[in-house]
């Protein structure tokens, strides 16, 4: 699909929904592609549909990737707090026929499939062990 005409697929979402920032859009589009990519290498080079639950995975893992620390800021500040909102864009995207579906796809695909806020934070909270100190007082 050409730029202009997933832009002009966006704009005309806004247009009825405005509760994810556009950039959460494009952000998926490129969540997608990084998920196929992961498939069809694991795959001998052959691609396949994505399901939702690996889309889930896929988008997590590209934010870890490209936004570190600030990737659940940006999600909430795009208004992507939980997965079940990925699976909002991505039927949103399918109503636009932007992206493919299958009979077998469905919205609970993408029902809290994890703790969207916390697989997003978890991997920089410091350890929970406290760093052990040489106590030993030379009297």
């Amino acid at each position: 699909m050409q730029a202009m005409q997933f832009e002009q697929s966006v704009a005309s979402i806004l247009r009825r929904d405005k509760r994810f920032d556009p950039q959460a859009y494009f952000f998926l589009k490129e969540a997608l592609d990084f998920t196929l990519k992961r498939i069809c290498e694991g795959n001998g080079g052959d691609e396949r549909h994505v399901t939702g639950p690996e889309l889930l995975v896929g988008f997590r893992d590209h934010a870890l990737e490209q936004f570190g620390p600030m990737a659940w800021t940006l999600m909430d500040e795009w208004g992507v707090r939980r997965c079940e909102h990925v699976g909002e864009m991505v039927f949103q995207l399918i109503e636009e026929q932007v992206f493919g579906k299958q009979e077998s796809d469905k919205r609970e695909d993408f029902s809290e499939m994890f703790d969207f806020e916390m697989e997003l934070i978890q991997p920089f909270l410091p350890s929970r062990g406290v760093a052990k100190r040489d106590c030993n007082v030379n009297s």
